[in-house]
């Protein structure tokens, strides 16, 4: 029971600092102090600061990918719906986990179209990103490609930019998507509308 207790502890030291002042200028010292315990015992439980990023990430990755898994299987949504729902569950769990958002998603980050990342945290973010290329890629029914990625990028792109701008709000998650769900929804409507004016261009060209 001590060794579970002092492994949380590490790992709730770990989530505050890395919160509180990034990953990278977090040394496994520091943690152990926070923790309550020798530097060299976090190395009982977890072989390096690597390994700690892996421990708090998984579990809240893994639960956001089933929530994402089951939008892409439910038969009742169109893809525009689907689409529309993946947007707004991926930004609720970035705001609902904003202090960690940066460690989540962009700690020991690699690019998103590569197809085997040696970390499993990031083959774990790609197949969540990959979720939302693929409806993406029904949507504007469009095959494997460029093209495909390019939109993807932007898309993101969107996704990230509307995340990162209430990252230190201080209002709270659910007033932040009552007030804005319908802004959020016209801002990607209008990006899969340019999306599409784009390809309808392109296939004028051919």
């Amino acid at each position: 029971m001590r060794s579970e207790e002092t492994k949380r502890s590490i790992i709730a030291a770990a989530e505050k600092l890395f919160g509180e002042r990034g990953y990278e200028s977090v040394t496994i010292r520091e943690i152990a102090k926070e923790a309550g315990c020798s530097h060299t015992a976090i190395y009982i439980y977890f072989q390096d600061k690597e390994a700690l990023l892996h421990a708090l990430s998984m579990q809240p990755l893994q639960q956001l990918k089933v929530k994402l898994d089951a939008l892409v299987v439910d038969g009742f949504l169109t893809s525009d719906e689907k689409l529309q729902r993946l947007s707004e569950q991926f930004i609720r769990f970035c705001l609902e986990n904003r202090s960690m958002y940066a460690i989540l998603f962009e700690v020991k980050s690699v690019r998103v179209d590569e197809a085997e990342p040696e970390l499993e945290i990031n083959r774990m973010r790609n197949q969540m990103l990959n979720i939302i290329v693929q409806v993406l890629k029904t949507n504007l029914n469009l095959t494997e490609g460029e093209q495909l990625l390019s939109f993807s990028r932007i898309y993101f792109y969107m996704l990230r930019g509307i995340v990162g701008t209430y990252t230190l709000s201080e209002e709270t998650v659910d007033s932040i998507m009552t007030r804005l769900s319908n802004t959020f929804h016209v801002a990607f409507e209008s990006l899969l509308l340019g999306f599409n004016a784009q390809l309808q261009e392109s296939r004028k060209k051919q």
